[in-house]
Formats: structure tokens, C-alpha cells, sequence
């Protein structure tokens, strides 16, 4: 049901898609699957047709600088834990009777724990698994969707500082250079935790200390 990570550009987008059970069938019939395996066009046209077909869709999205302050706590909180309070709000407000979790932590039993404590029903039935959207047709639309959401605020934030970002992920060269134009120029963009911001900024201060 939920997915979720990884660009040091824009927001994180968590999706979750409720369903009745005998629909998943027809998600793989209409060719629901990663949307990582997914152009840019085919995702958009499925995000279309997976709104008709869910009973309900919720997505929530997480702030560069609520990101941040979850992976720079240094009390034990982290950009996990803060996922798995946000998939809680979904399941809180959806309530399904079975919840499938894409786990983004290594952890699947602490992980699991955790979010359990986070629910108001705690009969809910939990899948709590690691790849879970390319075993389960509801989380693979749930990633669709998310992605969808991320796509249009890569687009905004295009139009924002009128040039490309690439796709927000330090592994892409457009973004690696505008990163390294840019990330004084628009501070809000940002996720300043990662560790490509941090090693911009403290390169940046070690050339001023340098200038004494």
C-alpha cells in the first residue's frame, strides 16, 4: 500500500493507495508495476486510471526541512523512523484492514515494531516487506502515484529557478552541477543533510577560512 526516498532536491512524497484485494488483478492488467521500470508518460497515464480504481489514495508530502531535522537529530531519530510515522498517518486515516509496507529500513522487525506502536488499530494486519512494490500490484500503484507527485515538483521547482535540476538524484550530472551552482542560491530546495549539500557548504567555508 505505502512507498516512499533518495533526491538532495525537493520534497519526499509518500503515497497510499487503498484497494479492495480482488482489484489487484485488474492494477496488473492495466500494467501497474515499478515505477521505476515506468516512463515518465506511462506513469502519468496509469496515476490516472489507479485513481479510478482505488477506493481512496492519500499522499503526504515531507518537507526538505522536516527531512532534515529527522537526519540530523542525533537523538536516535532518523529519516526512517520519520517514514514510518508518516505511512501511520496514512494507515490512521485510511484505515484499511491490511496495510503492505515497502520497508525502507534493513530492519523489517524493528521496523514493524515501531510502526505498530504508531497505529490506532493495532489489529490492522501488517506486510511489512523490502521490494514489497514489485510484489504487490497496490504498492507498485502506490509508488506510482508518489512518483507522479515528485515529478510535478521537480517541474516546479524547473520553472522556479528556470533551468533543469536533472532528476534531483546526486547521481545525475545536470543535478550534480546545479547543486554546485545553486545550493546558497536556493536554500528551501534543498535537503541539507545529504551528504553533497554538506560537502558543498563546508567547501564553501573552507575557502573563506583559506582567504585569512
Amino acid at each position: 500500500m505505502i512507498w516512499p526516498k533518495g533526491p538532495c532536491i525537493g520534497s519526499l512524497f509518500i503515497a497510499g493507495v487503498m484497494i479492495d484485494e480482488n482489484m489487484d488483478d485488474k492494477l496488473r492488467a492495466i500494467g501497474v508495476k515499478d515505477s521505476k521500470l515506468l516512463s515518465h508518460k506511462r506513469r502519468v497515464e496509469l496515476e490516472k486510471e489507479i485513481r479510478k480504481i482505488a477506493k481512496d489514495v492519500m499522499i503526504i508530502k515531507v518537507m526538505p526541512e522536516e527531512i532534515d531535522a529527522a537526519v540530523d537529530s542525533g537523538d536516535g531519530f532518523n529519516l526512517n523512523w520519520l517514514e514510518a510515522r508518516k505511512q501511520a498517518e496514512i494507515i490512521n486515516e485510511l484505515k484499511p484492514d491490511r496495510a503492505i509496507i515497502d520497508c525502507p529500513s534493513p530492519n523489517i522487525s524493528k521496523y514493524t515494531e515501531y510502526l505498530t506502536k504508531l497505529l490506532d488499530n493495532k489489529d490492522v494486519g501488517l506486510v511489512v516487506e523490502h521490494k514489497a512494490d514489485k510484489n504487490f500490484p497496490s504498492v507498485a500503484a502506490a509508488s506510482i502515484v508518489a512518483k507522479v507527485e515528485r515529478e510535478k515538483e521537480v517541474n516546479e521547482i524547473e520553472k522556479m529557478v528556470d533551468e533543469s535540476i536533472g532528476s534531483g538524484y546526486v547521481s545525475n550530472k545536470i543535478c550534480q552541477r546545479f547543486i554546485k551552482d545553486n545550493f546558497e542560491k536556493y536554500p528551501k530546495i534543498f535537503r541539507k543533510s545529504w551528504s553533497t549539500w554538506k560537502n558543498h557548504d563546508h567547501m564553501k567555508k573552507q575557502a573563506k577560512l583559506d582567504e585569512f
